[in-house]
């Protein structure tokens, strides 16, 4: 690169940074956030697991409430439980997905019995974020009623604490509410061709070796 190339650069960089700062003074304010992962796409758990060993990292309190996913050893639950459990809650509610139990009445009481767990954690003020696993899938199924879920996140949580909801199929109303909305787009996925799930990369694998 030549001088005048890296004077352009450089003078480039910095309106961009001052276009920044001005934009970053203006955000001043701090709450906890309604965050919602959605879609068909693989991630969305994933992504809130990022988020909570990042809560993890910082020190800062955090719980899972997981309303699907059933009691198979995962990575990440057994990580948790084993290393981090004095400083994040961690509850798998969930028996199974739904077209493993096959039995809508169970379905219902456990994830209500879920809902109830999520409540109190979300509740205690020195939880900094609380991950709601595969909520909306329970929501889809109306084994939990939407309107109690919104009315309790509007009412009900502490202003400064996050709030994680995770599953495809997000209600419009639960959307509507959230701060902060991502639709995990699927564009290719090795399951369709014949590529079952891969430890590290899936949920819900943690094999003996």
């Amino acid at each position: 690169m030549s001088d005048s190339d890296q004077e352009r650069h450089a003078t480039k960089m910095a309106k961009k940074k001052a276009a920044r700062d001005k934009i970053m003074a203006t955000k001043t304010d701090k709450k906890g956030l309604i965050i919602v992962n959605t879609g068909k796409g693989k991630g969305k758990s994933s992504a809130a697991f990022g988020m909570i060993f990042r809560c993890i990292a910082h020190d800062m309190k955090c719980g899972v409430v997981q309303f699907i996913k059933g009691g198979m050893s995962t990575g990440e639950r057994d990580l948790i439980l084993s290393k981090f459990n004095s400083i994040c809650a961690f509850h798998t509610m969930g028996e199974g997905f739904t077209w493993e139990t096959q039995d809508k009445t169970r379905d219902t009481e456990m994830a209500l019995a879920a809902w109830e767990r999520a409540k109190e954690l979300i509740r205690d003020t020195t939880n900094k974020m609380v991950l709601l696993d595969e909520i909306n899938i329970a929501l889809r199924y109306d084994y939990i009623n939407i309107n109690d879920i919104v009315r309790f996140l509007l009412e009900e949580k502490p202003e400064n604490t996050h709030v994680v909801l995770t599953g495809r199929n997000a209600k419009d109303e639960l959307i509507e509410i959230a701060d902060l909305v991502t639709e995990m787009e699927l564009v290719k996925h090795p399951f369709r061709s014949g590529i079952k799930a891969q430890i590290g990369i899936a949920f819900y694998f943690k094999i003996n070796r």
